[in-house]
């Protein structure tokens, strides 16, 4: 029996899009739990699902059936407003194609959700600086998105991600756009994090690279689990075929 937190509560989840007799159904009967800590690879084809679960945990989009908690909170009772809190308050998005604004600068992106939150301006600097420094953005603070690399972009929106100390980071398919090089480095920092921080992480990707990095595996086929989560030991023969 886990003893660690629970953070995420799946159980029968089912999503369809769609309506009439053209129903196509992305989730079919989820059940799964994320514990404080775990730092969980989800791999699976294209269309399997993935995107579409991380969505349904991250409170972008309800679950057409089933029950969805976080944090012991029911997503199924919630209004909009108060998910969007819950996301803003307890949940970092990382994203394949960063997503950060143009028109703010490296630090001022990291700083946009404590700013949401109302952090002071003394909090939101030592917060921001400390996490730049571990990913090596020192130097890089006012530049601009177009002014930085890929590998650069992916870290300040993963800088973004944490700076708010969430109880659960989602990052979907973070290593796509970038080299072998960086994706190994950004992987390490997000270890790291995990580690010292006790930041929970849960992983969409087709990448063997993060599956190799993962505690935790689970594999999506046709909008269900097709297995019992894959201990550390057990990921590398996922990984060789």
């Amino acid at each position: 029996m886990n003893t660690e937190k629970e953070i995420v509560s799946l159980r029968n989840v089912i999503k369809d899009y769609g309506y009439g007799k053209i129903i196509t159904k992305a989730l079919r009967g989820i059940n799964l739990k994320i514990f404080e800590g775990d730092f969980l690879a989800m791999m699976g084809p294209s269309g399997c699902g993935k995107s579409t679960l991380l969505n349904i945990i991250g409170g972008l989009d309800r679950a057409t059936s089933g029950e969805v908690k976080f944090n012991g909170k029911d997503f199924n009772t919630l209004s909009n407003k108060d998910l969007s809190i819950i996301r803003r308050n307890n949940i970092g998005f990382v994203f394949q194609n960063y997503n950060l604004l143009p028109v703010l600068t490296a630090y001022e992106n990291a700083e946009y959700v404590l700013m949401l939150q109302e952090v002071p301006i003394s909090q939101r600097k030592e917060k921001v600086m400390y996490f730049f420094k571990e990913m090596g953005l020192e130097g890089l603070e006012h530049r601009f998105p177009r002014e930085l690399s890929g590998g650069q972009q992916q870290r300040v929106a993963i800088a973004r991600a944490v700076v708010s100390d969430p109880l659960l980071i989602l990052a979907d398919e973070i290593t796509a756009n970038v080299d072998s090089e960086t994706a190994q480095s950004l992987l390490k920092l997000m270890k790291k994090l995990n580690e010292n921080n006790k930041t929970t992480f849960l992983f969409s990707t087709h990448d063997p690279a993060v599956i190799k990095f993962a505690k935790k595996a689970l594999i999506l086929k046709d909008g269900k689990i097709a297995n019992e989560q894959i201990s550390s030991e057990n990921i590398e023969k996922y990984t060789q075929k």
